[in-house]
Order: structure tokens, then C-alpha cells, then sequence
């Protein structure tokens, strides 16, 4: 969902080895489908009384869970488009807006009904990460030493709490994607030009945030730095991923109906 600009696109057969942006995007996106499949798929084949149907709750959860590794791959997507994004304004606007496109099917694959305030789509938090990220740069540029890290503390805090009053990616009631976004993504910022700390501060959250997290940030160990488009158009492809899992979702809802 994240995009970059500080590469050259990989083509040909001397590409680079290690995973691109664009590999990471994809990596992501499988793992993003079995959100959605945790509420249409899963239940299509095991049935959907998962309270007396364990093989159906465990197949369900397993979805679910597995899912939650695409969180710090997006993150670092986020974060890279931060740095390399000619406008960063222009970058929330575009998030803000497949945040609303996503809202009406994110509630009708997860709840069954148009409108649901118990958890709004994780794009959300994309958009709220990023504009922490915007603050806290304006904050960095306008003061310094102990003025510029208290507010970066008082706007991280902010935005965690936000996420959490807003439900934003609230999922099972056990984890909201909106704050592990929001940590994923400043642990990415902050830390870029120290590598291992970065790295071990980005597991350990995914380590205490129920273990898969984790396996995302692994995948981010093998990244080569570059965007690995074919062309320019391909980034707004990367924009329609999330909707069309949504619709497919909403569509396969309806055989459960």
C-alpha cells in the first residue's frame, strides 16, 4: 500500500538479489488475503458455527494470526514512502481516501453489515502512522534536543491512543493493527541508520504482539533497497490489493448468506 521513489526499477536479468518493494508488497498481500479469508473462505468450507466447530474456529484463527505478518512489511512501506514521497500530504491524502473506499466491504467481510464501529479497516492506521510520522518530522525540524524528543513521545502516545479509541484494525479483540502500525512504523523511522537495533526493536514488538509479527520483520531482514517496478503504473496496482481481497471477499460472503 506503501510506495518509494529511491530506486531504480529492477529489471532484466542482472536484477538485484533479495526481496524489492515490490516483492515485499506481494509477500504482503498473500499474507493480507487470509485476513479476509479468515471471515468468507474458512468458514465456507468448515462451516460457520465456530463455537461448537473447532476445526472451524482453529482454521479461522490460524487465518487470522498468520495474517498479522504483513503488519511490519506495510509499516516499512509506510516508512520508506515517508522519506522518498515528493509530497507527504499528497501521500495521506491517497491513503485517507482507499481508507474510505475500503471502510464498507472491510465491515461486510468482517461483520456481514455496511457499517460496524468495532474496528475499522487497518488502512486507517496507515494513514494515522503516517501522520504521526509528518508531526513528529515537524516537531524534529522545528526544535531540538529535549523539546523535539518530548514531542515526539506526547504524538506517538497520541496516535497509539487514537488508534486505540478508534478501533482502528481492532481484530478478534485481542490485537489493534492501528497501534502495532503506528510502533512498527516509528521503530522503522527513527532507527533507519542503525540496522540491528532496528531490526531486534522491530522483532521484539512483533515477538510480545502474538509471535507473527515477527516472521514479518524476518522477511524485511532480506531486502534489497530497491523498488523492482516494471513501470510507474505498477505502485497504483499496489493501491487497488487491498479493495479487490475486499470485494472478492464480500462476494464469496454472499454463498455463506
Amino acid at each position: 500500500m506503501a510506495s518509494s521513489t529511491n530506486s531504480v526499477p529492477e529489471t532484466g536479468p542482472g536484477r538485484m538479489r533479495g526481496l524489492s518493494n515490490l516483492r515485499l508488497k506481494v509477500i504482503a498481500g498473500i499474507f493480507l488475503s487470509l485476513q479476509v479469508a479468515s471471515t468468507t473462505v474458512v468458514p465456507y468450507f468448515f462451516g460457520t458455527d465456530l463455537k461448537n466447530n473447532f476445526g472451524a474456529l482453529t482454521a479461522a484463527v490460524l487465518s487470522e494470526v498468520v495474517s498479522w505478518c504483513a503488519v511490519p512489511i506495510y509499516a516499512w512501506l509506510l516508512a520508506e514512502g515517508f522519506s522518498w514521497t515528493a509530497n507527504r500530504w499528497h501521500y495521506l491524502l491517497r491513503l485517507v481516501i482507499l481508507a474510505l473506499v475500503c471502510e464498507v466491504p472491510y465491515d461486510l467481510v468482517t461483520f456481514r453489515r455496511p457499517v460496524d464501529w468495532a474496528s475499522q479497516n487497518p488502512v486507517f492506521g496507515l494513514a494515522l502512522a503516517l501522520l504521526v510520522l509528518i508531526l513528529i518530522d515537524y516537531v524534529r525540524n522545528r526544535w531540538s534536543g529535549a523539546q523535539a524528543w518530548l514531542g515526539g513521545v506526547v504524538l506517538s502516545v497520541a496516535g497509539i491512543l487514537w488508534a486505540l479509541l478508534l478501533h482502528l484494525g481492532t481484530r478478534q479483540g485481542v490485537i489493534n493493527i492501528g497501534c502495532l502500525l503506528i510502533g512498527f512504523t516509528l521503530i522503522f523511522y527513527l532507527l533507519r541508520l542503525r540496522e540491528n537495533t532496528m531490526m531486534m526493536t522491530a522483532g521484539l514488538l512483533g515477538a510480545v504482539s502474538l509471535v507473527t509479527p515477527a516472521i514479518g520483520v524476518a522477511f524485511l531482514h532480506y531486502r534489497n533497497e530497491t523498488l523492482g517496478y516494471l513501470n510507474a503504473n505498477t505502485r497504483w496496482f499496489c493501491y487497488a490489493v487491498y479493495p479487490l481481497l475486499l470485494m472478492l471477499g464480500v462476494a464469496w460472503g454472499t454463498l455463506l448468506l
